[in-house]
């Protein structure tokens, strides 16, 4: 039972992020690990985790969502988690896969705010009200309940509508145009593996400029939000477009496209750094669409795409389905991608830009619960 937890905690890994760019809600870790009438266990769990992210998913009816999660530095140390999963929650930390900060307090709801994101609470955040009044809009807090069908997402306000997405504050986008240091040394987070001389600095993943979280405000000063520290500006960031991977009419993953580095996209990219497509495709697409078939860049706010594939790809302006409107793109072409068009590498495997699509278009995206043992969840009833 421990291996399949281990592969389940595995699997909730590759769903965490604290990159601004592709983090779809936020999440006070320490909250989730104790909702026990989800499954009737221990009074806390690492793997309950897993049943948020599920429930995300089937939410906004995508796969592969990722979740912004935020802990208080007491969760590491916490004995009513196994020592499995205290090392777990530490090696997320150091990784940079979660947030860890010493007091909790509204940093949730700061990120929220800066972001534009939902936050999955069962708590009203009343005490935060004064500070944080978008709480009490429909849909910003969505609560995860026990349900028939499996744990489900309501909203805490309104009548169970969809909110629309809000944009990020005005704040979030100041802090977000800036590359920010901290002085503590391996600061994972707003760091670089060349700040120290330590033997185990290269054992550490940094987070690159273009991924950093958002800062916290303390006193109107950019900190650190683990380590207390005033943050250093260290000039722009470079700008990003996201992106999403639409297969059949489902998005499979959202990427980033930086400034400085271009994205390569295909059946499966070498080197490890491309967006890898095999996983999805039909036996017919994969013979077609090459190891690395695309490659997009960004300058400005102009995206290129290069074809490096064998058998070429198009072009859909504006996502028409007009075949007599689609433009052939072959080996070597540059094509700059208007705000709506869409490239096609081969019938139905489609990239765009992630806001043109408002739906994921899977009602059961893929379950990270899938190598649980059965008695870590039982839905129980409200």
């Amino acid at each position: 039972m421990r291996f399949e937890v281990s592969k389940v905690l595995d699997a909730i890994e590759v769903r965490l992020t604290t990159d601004p760019a592709l983090a779809r809600a936020v999440v006070d870790l320490s909250e989730v690990v104790r909702y026990a009438d989800l499954d009737g266990g221990r009074p806390a769990s690492l793997v309950r985790l897993g049943l948020l992210v599920d429930a995300l998913g089937r939410y906004v009816a995508e796969e592969n969502v990722p979740v912004y999660a935020v802990a208080p530095r007491g969760l590491i140390s916490d004995t009513d988690l196994t020592s499995n999963e205290r090392m777990v929650v530490r090696r997320w930390a150091d990784d940079g896969k979660i947030e860890v900060v010493p007091q909790l307090d509204d940093r949730v709801l700061e990120v929220a705010e800066m972001l534009g994101l939902p936050v999955l609470t069962r708590d009203r955040e009343d005490r935060f009200r004064d500070r944080r009044p978008w709480v009490a809009d429909p849909g910003r807090l969505l609560a995860l309940v026990s349900n028939q069908g499996g744990p489900t997402l309501v909203p805490r306000v309104g009548r169970g509508e969809v909110a629309p997405p809000v944009p990020r504050s005005p704040l979030g986008e100041r802090l977000l145009a800036r590359v920010w240091s901290c002085p503590a040394p391996n600061c994972t987070s707003y760091g670089s593996s060349g700040d120290s001389d330590s033997f185990f600095s290269d054992m550490r993943t940094y987070t690159s400029p273009v991924s950093q979280p958002p800062p916290a405000l303390r006193a109107g000063v950019p900190t650190c939000p683990r380590h207390g520290e005033r943050l250093r500006d260290a000039g722009a960031r470079p700008g990003t477009e996201v992106f999403s991977v639409r297969i059949d009419g489902v998005i499979r993953q959202r990427f980033v496209v930086s400034e400085d580095k271009p994205v390569v996209v295909g059946r499966a990219p070498e080197g490890g750094d491309g967006v890898m497509l095999g996983q999805w495709l039909s036996d017919d697409a994969r013979k077609w669409i090459s190891r690395g078939h695309v490659r997009l860049s960004l300058r400005g706010e102009e995206v290129t795409v290069q074809d490096v594939s064998t058998n070429g790809s198009g072009i859909r302006p504006g996502g028409s389905s007009d075949d007599d409107a689609r433009l052939s793109l072959k080996r070597q072409e540059s094509r700059i991608l208007g705000p709506e068009d869409v490239v096609e590498l081969y019938a139905g495997v489609h990239l765009g830009r992630s806001k043109l699509w408002a739906s994921g278009g899977v009602v059961q995206p893929e379950s990270v619960m899938g190598e649980a043992p059965t008695m870590a969840f039982r839905p129980v009833g409200r």
